[in-house]
């Protein structure tokens, strides 16, 4: 054996130099005065949704023009009109129409005015409250007519 191995040092737990990334132009500005090795990466799509890069989005927008669904339908003015009589023949207010029917005032009100989208469930709690027929054919005649035998 030679004398190679008893010259030569090993350090254990020391690490080799990492290059520094920097984020400020301060540090990076100090690396330059001192002489160190500067090499910078500029990002070409650095903070952009990488979904939508080019004129993708606009192939995109097209497609969801041509696929767009109509709105639901509003209620129609006569069951709106139907709700408004059949509760002030029976003196009840829109408050308290919304208790018996267990729903918020909002909800009579925009029934009244034709705003709401029309749900079956809220339409049955009507009918039944208020004895009038609000679905279907004949919308606004008393409930309860004669029965078939």
């Amino acid at each position: 054996m030679s004398n190679l191995e008893w010259d030569s040092k090993t350090v254990i737990g020391s690490k080799g130099k990492v290059p520094k990334v920097t984020r400020n132009t301060s540090d990076l500005n100090a690396a330059r005065r001192v002489g160190a090795v500067v090499a910078t990466e500029k990002k070409v799509a650095g903070g952009a949704n990488k979904a939508h890069q080019g004129t993708d989005h606009q192939r995109i927008a097209k497609l969801d023009r041509e696929n767009e669904v109509a709105p639901p339908p509003k209620i129609s003015a006569s069951v709106g009109k139907a709700i408004q009589t059949a509760r002030q023949e029976k003196e009840l207010s829109q408050k308290d129409l919304a208790q018996k029917v267990n729903e918020k005032p909002s909800v009579i009100s925009d029934y009244e005015s034709g705003k709401a989208i029309p749900s079956p469930q809220i339409l049955g709690k009507l009918e039944r409250t208020l004895g009038v027929k609000l679905r279907g054919a004949n919308i606004g005649e008393k409930l309860g007519g004669p029965k078939k035998s």
